[in-house]
């Protein structure tokens, strides 16, 4: 008999139990990962986010579990519901709060589901997609989502969770030997455009580095959250993200944590921040305070490619969103999300507009294959 169980904080799961159960070693899933988001207030019920994480048990012993959340808002999610929740609410109901299937404030496709590799993994898979409609049900909630799923979990969200797909940019390594190789089999245009970018860079006097989370000090991750933080300010962004989860991830996470620096003499006027698995580099924040052209494209993009090559990583992904990344390397790929409307009338009206979401959808993937950087299109 498998026994559904719900925690208001992952430290209530033992982290051994929960990272048995990853399928990969994707960083974002992880119990450190998720419980320094919790420890250091980066989950607070002002801010929308109630820490509501699944646990299936069977004798007493966890066998699968899944990152969730209540939500009171829409934010930091990256898969856009808004109109879904003006709609519903015009009709007289509450959209919120919902139950999300994510990692905070990460569009970062990996493992949603987390059961295991062994002959049992779809079965328990089904089993917390069925836990999570359950509750919803049970509780009155609006809906239940799943946000950058893994492809192998996408037969879990069965009829009548609906469909919903979008495009990020991802780059490949083709077992690159150096930056110049993976210029070689980009079109004449893009390599030039890419080498002049650079070119600014190196004419700025500022001193290019990737370093480990843990080989810099608390005073220079104290400088690399205010640069994340004042970035955000100008654009008009919460900054989600406390010191003291900037500070945790040096300590928690250590060299998973990279790191591309511009400095002035010893001060960093301008960061990137990855988080890094055993064969993907993920970029996530950024920050300066100089205005130097192409430094963004410089720590951003061609420093995680670099280091990626450098260390036999498969893949980079950058972020989400941003056409721009397909002139520098990145080609498009699909991700997927998952939705469980409870109301029966409501997922009718979503589904069919989802319909026509999904046409325009494959067009621009499409189109935007369209226009490879590469010589000769990949794969």
């Amino acid at each position: 008999m498998i026994e559904a169980r719900f925690h208001d904080s992952i430290e209530r799961i033992p982290a051994e139990a929960w990272d048995a159960l990853r399928p990969d070693d994707n960083p974002f899933v992880s119990h450190a990962f998720l419980a320094l988001l919790e420890r250091t207030g980066c989950i607070r019920a002002d801010w929308g986010w109630q820490a509501h994480h699944l646990g299936l048990y069977e004798d007493g012993h966890l066998v699968a579990a899944a990152p969730l959340y209540l939500k009171g808002n829409s934010h930091g999610e990256f898969v856009f519901d808004w109109s879904w929740a003006s709609a519903w609410e015009r009709a007289g109901g509450d959209y919120y709060p919902k139950l999300l299937n994510a990692v905070p404030y990460s569009p970062v496709p990996g493992p949603r589901l987390l059961a295991g590799n062994d002959a049992r993994t779809v079965e328990r898979q089904h089993a917390l997609t069925a836990a999570m409609r359950s509750f919803a049900e049970r509780m009155n909630l609006s809906s239940v989502h799943a946000n950058f799923l893994r492809d192998d979990e996408l037969a879990a969200f069965d009829t009548p969770w609906l469909v919903r797909s979008d495009v990020q940019f991802h780059w490949h390594n083709h077992a690159y030997a150096d930056f110049t190789q993976f210029l070689a089999a980009l079109n004449h245009k893009k390599r030039k455009n890419i080498r002049q970018e650079r070119a600014h860079v190196a004419r700025s006097g500022l001193a290019i580095e990737m370093r480990g989370g843990s080989s810099l000090s608390v005073e220079e991750w104290r400088h690399i959250h205010a640069l994340y933080e004042s970035t955000f300010d100008a654009k008009g962004n919460h900054a989600a993200l406390t010191r003291s989860m900037f500070l945790g991830l040096r300590d928690t996470l250590g060299d998973s944590v990279q790191l591309a620096l511009a400095r002035h003499g010893e001060r960093i006027v301008a960061m990137a921040l990855f988080l890094q698995s055993s064969d993907t580099l993920y970029g996530r924040y950024w920050g300066a305070e100089v205005d130097v052209p192409g430094m963004h494209f410089e720590l951003c993009y061609y420093q995680g490619i670099e280091h990626a090559i450098r260390h036999g990583l498969q893949r980079f992904e950058p972020g989400a969103q941003g056409e721009h990344k397909l002139a520098r390397g990145f080609l498009p790929v699909r991700t997927h999300s998952r939705h469980y409307l409870v109301n029966k009338s409501f997922r009718d009206a979503v589904h069919e507009a989802l319909q026509r979401e999904a046409e325009g959808m494959d067009d621009y993937a499409q189109e935007l294959m369209q226009h490879s950087p590469y010589a000769h299109l990949e794969a």
